[in-house]
């Protein structure tokens, strides 16, 4: 009896070692933490610090920075095209910034499904700004899935206002 309750004594630490889950360096599930407004260092008088004064301004063309998708798709719509078109010009004219584009989705589906899409609705824009001459080595995207809704309400409208595309210029993530 002593000698079993040794040999289980001895054993359950690897055991659990063993079984314990530890984050590998990639993240098991691809979930970005960047929200919009949360803003790094930035060097006074740096081409971030003047892109972010310029389309600050409400009345600059890129200065919404959603783009917004029907249920269960992943398409910008014609509405949009003119949005992406003047963030394109704003990287053309910056061309050391970086931009993150961070996918959504609502909740309904599941949580998988939801990364999935979110990760489709990013890739679809940074589709087309490097369709529109932005490098690709310059964009990020990733997807928060149903993480980061900027409505919960549980209305039509208040999902429509999650299933977006966020663009974030560098200094902001």
């Amino acid at each position: 009896m002593t000698r079993r309750f040794l040999i289980g004594v001895l054993l359950t630490p690897l055991v659990l070692a063993a079984c314990s889950s530890t984050p590998t360096e990639e993240g098991s599930a691809g979930v970005e933490d960047r929200q919009v407004g949360a803003t790094s260092a930035v060097a006074s008088g740096s081409p971030v610090e003047a892109l972010l004064a310029e389309i600050r301004n409400p009345n600059h063309p890129a200065h919404q920075r959603s783009i917004y998708f029907d249920f269960d798709r992943y398409e910008i719509k014609p509405e949009y095209q003119t949005l992406v078109v003047a963030h394109a010009q704003v990287m053309a004219k910056y061309p050391q910034v970086k931009v993150l584009i961070q996918g959504n989705a609502d909740e309904r589906g599941s949580r998988e499904y939801n990364l999935a899409l979110g990760q489709k609705r990013a890739e679809a824009v940074k589709r087309a700004l490097v369709a529109l001459g932005v490098a690709e080595t310059r964009i990020e995207a990733v997807s928060l899935g149903e993480e980061k809704p900027v409505c919960t309400e549980r209305s039509e409208s208040c999902y429509a206002q999650n299933r977006r595309a966020d663009i974030l210029y560098e200094g902001e993530f």
